[in-house]
């Protein structure tokens, strides 16, 4: 299995190019995994998020005095404004990203920031939890035909299945990522089991975890649920101005995230029980045998009382005792010692068998 892992860099550029590139160029750094001296796969894409201020707030919300550590502006409306990119900057961040190998995912928060169309093809379209219920953006990014992930941390079932009616007109490449829209998530509010849940009901789609959580743990455990598409909000240092920094993954945390989930992939096997080849060594050494408990001379009858296990494993198991209990050994088993069918004569038959 291979989990398609988002790096949402949001509004985590704080409005500036280059250091969105800088959240790209880290993104991209090898994973490495080194007890067992493993390359693993890195992320597979970043997410931007593109608004129209003039189809984002009320008036008065965008006139509202915004007095904060990460204010970017006097107003709510010039804090929004100066964390916006223009659709030519997304563009070259596109193509910086496709430079890495990235897939480019992108939020779209009204229909008019459809024009960044005109200059490049996203790979997904993501639908913000808040705009699940935006029914006349879901049909415009949908006629686009462009694969669309929908996060559902504001919605219940009617929703989702109102969303889901109005997209399937027409398309179905869709992904439905479970979330909860706490900033951070609290563990008791987490409730992954709705990835087994969104699995049983939508088997038809692709489904996954958008995580809000602090940590690591909740979305590892998601792919360990089945999750096949993980996002989590990245930053280059959590201490830096913007309201979402703090609840991303600085650089160290990426690579933690991606290497455990990486090993997760590759540690879930298949339903089965069996003795993996990789063990013969261990169960040779610490398995138990068949060995004497005392000695037993030549010609002396072995009974199962004399007998116990000691490891190797590499004589009789004990339910193959029959072998040598009632036969006669052919030479001197010392106690502490393995017994095996060949140091014995044939067990005689019990009586009436």
């Amino acid at each position: 299995m291979h989990t398609y892992i988002i790096g949402e860099i949001g509004q985590n550029h704080n409005g500036s190019v280059d250091l969105a590139k800088l959240l790209i160029e880290m993104l991209a750094r090898p994973i490495v995994e080194d007890d067992f001296r493993l390359d693993l796969p890195r992320l597979d894409a970043v997410k931007f998020t593109k608004r129209d201020l003039a189809h984002e707030l009320s008036r008065s919300e965008m006139a509202r005095p915004y007095v904060s550590s990460h204010s970017f502006g006097a107003t709510y409306g010039e804090h929004r404004a100066r964390l916006e990119l223009s659709d030519e900057q997304h563009f070259e961040l596109y193509g910086y990203a496709k430079s890495f190998g990235f897939d480019f995912v992108e939020t779209l928060c009204a229909i008019g920031c459809l024009s960044i169309l005109d200059h490049f093809t996203p790979d997904k379209l993501k639908v913000a939890s808040r705009d699940l219920t935006n029914l006349p953006l879901l049909a415009a990014l949908a006629d686009t035909r462009i694969p669309i992930i929908l996060s559902t941390g504001m919605a219940d079932r009617a929703d989702l299945d109102a969303a889901l009616e109005v997209i399937t007109k027409r398309h179905e490449r869709i992904t439905i990522l479970h979330c909860v829209s706490e900033y951070p998530t609290h563990p008791d509010n987490t409730n992954l089991l709705t990835v087994r849940y969104l699995q049983r009901e939508f088997p038809g789609y692709e489904i996954g975890y958008s995580d809000h959580t602090i940590g690591i743990s909740a979305p590892v455990a998601a792919v360990a649920l089945g999750a096949r598409v993980i996002e989590k909000h990245v930053t280059l240092d959590r201490r830096m101005k913007g309201t979402d920094q703090a609840g991303s993954l600085g650089p160290d945390g990426v690579s933690r995230m991606v290497r455990d989930i990486r090993l997760m992939e590759r540690s879930m096997g298949r339903e089965a029980l069996f003795i993996d080849p990789a063990v013969t060594a261990a169960k040779h050494k610490l398995e138990r045998s068949v060995a004497a408990k005392v000695d037993i001379e030549e010609g002396g009858i072995v009974r199962e009382e004399d007998l116990h296990l000691l490891s190797p494993g590499s004589g009789l198991r004990w339910s193959q005792r029959g072998l040598v209990v009632g036969g006669r050994a052919l030479r001197r088993l010392l106690a502490g010692e393995l017994v095996q069918a060949e140091d014995v004569s044939a067990a005689a038959p019990a009586e009436g068998r």
